[in-house]
């Protein structure tokens, strides 16, 4: 193992590792709130592979993950199978999108580890291609966003099917209560162990806001990017023809710009992802679905195009940049009728987000004059913040 983490140029335990490995590894159920980018993949990736790597070669399933998105499935393997090094320890990645014969192949010649979307691991359970009866663990990675995502029934089917002797591991970036009813269900005596910041929102990531009128996203969102030049960048959309539409325009506009929902086949994801991770794609026009499952090291700017529905959203788009204690900066794009989902985010972040204006642009249309309004002395509009008392009001709160 040692050597396996000085390949990958893992010198020093991130607090979620250095909290959860040891316990772990003593076969205790836990629950761990952590963000993303502070490493719980080798969290509990490490304790795994110690557990059923020191021995010969299993042809049965040790270990089952439940990961909320395809692409989280593949990087979650990946990165165990950078951890594995020498170790005679096969892990397998399933999930909607591909063949299923591959994957059940790939079953049969043993797997000690599975790593899966609930929907897919339950396919292959019915089909008996994936058998649970040897089961030592189960980790549910991102439970807030399985969760959000309807996959409770699916979560609950597979769990009943498993061991009453296993460990569980819930690793969730919060723990709102139906995550805390799902472990109190299904887990022994769980451990709670926090490693979230103070501040729910990374104190390296800068965050912004512009009042804009819906019209104008786009032409604020080039002259954005014109502005900042970012390394490279996501796009949050709230929906998916909406990823389409700006992610077409645009492509039309810039050259390394990609787009990724999930309504694209899983080989035109899996492409897009591959070529955002080789710098290829520089600009990604994505969902909230298919965002959670992004882990970039390079990414220098988030652009919240549509303000998210939920302010967890808010969160996990935003822990996208700044991973590992890396800077990074977020903007977003609030409507003047938004004032409200703007509040609600700074209340649960515990943090104003900064005004941002760009000079010389019009942002939010003056308004048609009226009779009595038209004299020379009258100004032009300016582009006001989203709501009169928002600043006074907030800091009470907080």
């Amino acid at each position: 193992m040692l050597e396996a983490l000085d390949e990958a140029r893992y010198q020093e335990p991130t607090p979620v590792q250095a909290g959860l490995i040891p316990k772990a590894l003593e076969g205790r159920d836990l629950m761990g709130q952590a963000q993303t980018g502070t490493g719980k993949t080798a969290a509990f990736g490490i304790p795994l592979l110690e557990k059923f790597g020191s021995g010969e070669k299993r042809t049965d399933t040790a270990a089952l993950i439940l990961v909320p998105t395809r692409e989280l499935a593949v990087q979650v393997r990946d990165e165990l199978t950078k951890l594995t090094g020498r170790r005679k320890v096969t892990t397998v990645a399933v999930y909607g999108g591909k063949p299923i014969r591959g994957q059940i192949d790939h079953l049969r010649r043993g797997a000690e580890i599975v790593v899966g979307t609930p929907g897919r691991v339950i396919d292959l359970i019915d089909r008996r291609a994936l058998n649970l009866g040897s089961l030592e663990c189960v980790v549910l990675d991102e439970a807030d966003r399985m969760l959000d995502i309807g996959f409770r029934p699916d979560i609950e089917k597979i769990l009943r099917r498993c061991p009453q002797s296993r460990q569980t591991l819930l690793l969730s970036a919060t723990i709102p209560p139906p995550v805390k009813r799902l472990a109190e269900r299904y887990m022994h005596d769980p451990e709670m162990l926090d490693f979230s910041p103070t501040d729910v929102a990374v104190e390296t990531i800068e965050q912004f806001y512009f009042t804009v009128d819906p019209r104008q996203k786009f032409d604020l969102l080039m002259k954005l990017i014109e502005r900042e030049d970012p390394k490279q960048a996501i796009i949050f959309c709230r929906t998916k023809k909406g990823t389409d539409r700006v992610g077409t325009r645009l492509a039309r506009k810039l050259k390394q710009t990609a787009m990724i929902h999930g309504d694209l086949q899983q080989r035109q994801r899996d492409r897009v992802m591959a070529d955002f991770r080789a710098g290829l794609v520089r600009f990604l026009v994505a969902t909230d679905v298919v965002g959670r499952g992004i882990d970039v090291s390079g990414i220098s700017h988030i652009i919240n195009f549509d303000i998210p529905e939920f302010c967890d959203d808010y969160i996990h788009r935003v822990g996208r940049t700044g991973r590992m204690g890396r800077e990074g900066v977020a903007y977003t794009f609030v409507s003047p009728e938004e004032g409200n989902e703007l509040t609600r985010i700074e209340m649960r972040i515990n943090r104003l987000l900064i005004r941002d204006e760009m000079p010389g642009f019009l942002a939010v249309p003056r308004p048609e004059p009226t009779p009595e309004a038209e004299t020379p002395e009258a100004e032009p509009a300016k582009a006001k913040p989203v709501f009169g008392q928002r600043t006074r009001r907030i800091r009470r709160a907080l």
